[in-house]
């Protein structure tokens, strides 16, 4: 088994800083791949071809978008909150898009993995806003993964949940009687799925064993959303 499977890649990160950033960063690197990891926001139009042409040459494209969930009702939730979930998490995937694709479809190779959210998959209480941007992404990379699949590029998205990271679930968080008590019944995992067992898999989709998924939309949950 080769122990740098992404040996030579040179992957772009978006928002490497915060929620699945660090350990995504982390695995990666261990692969042998190149991190170009960013933590700029993305939500201003021209922001997403500025990061690509600063990147330059680019393998990869992990566009891993996220904001905390409002966690507003249906009726609370403002006109304002929509739009800024869709404004950071769905409206920057078009333009990294048009900004990476060029350059991957003139070397008929790449890959563009989408980090969404199994919230998109099963319905959730006060995530209305939330899980509409998240079943945008999956959505999206479910299109633009048949669309360029002739030009030998590979878009997919993993749809995670449950899955640990210092925003959703640190440690204090985690020690909580009633959170264990929650995982307990809704996690057939029967507990978190690692943020290194997310990254890995995360790595194997970015690696070149993985060229045959097309499309494709990976529940990362430990069993939340059945299959």
């Amino acid at each position: 088994m080769n122990p740098a499977p992404l040996s030579g890649k040179r992957i772009v990160l978006t928002q490497s800083d915060v929620f699945m950033g660090p350990a995504l960063s982390t695995v990666l690197q261990a692969q042998g791949a190149t991190v170009i990891g960013d933590t700029r926001a993305l939500d201003a139009t021209g922001a997403a071809a500025e990061l690509v042409r600063e990147a330059g040459t680019v393998d990869v494209l992990i566009a891993h978008l996220a904001v905390p969930n409002p966690g507003t009702t249906v009726l609370d939730g403002s006109e304002d909150e929509w739009r800024t979930v869709f404004a950071h998490m769905v409206d920057p995937l078009p333009r990294l898009a048009r900004a990476v694709l060029p350059q991957m479809i003139e070397r008929r190779s790449g890959k563009i993995l989408v980090m969404g959210s199994a919230s998109a998959l099963r319905g959730m209480k006060r995530a209305s806003s939330y899980s509409a941007a998240r079943g945008a992404q999956l959505a999206w990379a479910q299109a633009v993964g048949v669309e360029v699949a002739p030009h030998r590029i590979q878009v997919n998205a993993i749809a995670q949940n449950l899955v640990e990271n210092p925003t959703y679930f640190p440690p204090e968080i985690q020690a909580l009687p009633k959170f264990k008590e929650r995982i307990k019944w809704e996690m057939p995992l029967g507990r978190l799925v690692s943020a290194e067992e997310d990254a890995h898999f995360a790595a194997y989709l970015c690696s070149e064993a993985a060229d045959c998924f097309v499309g494709q939309v990976f529940p990362v949950c430990g069993g939340w959303v059945p299959r």
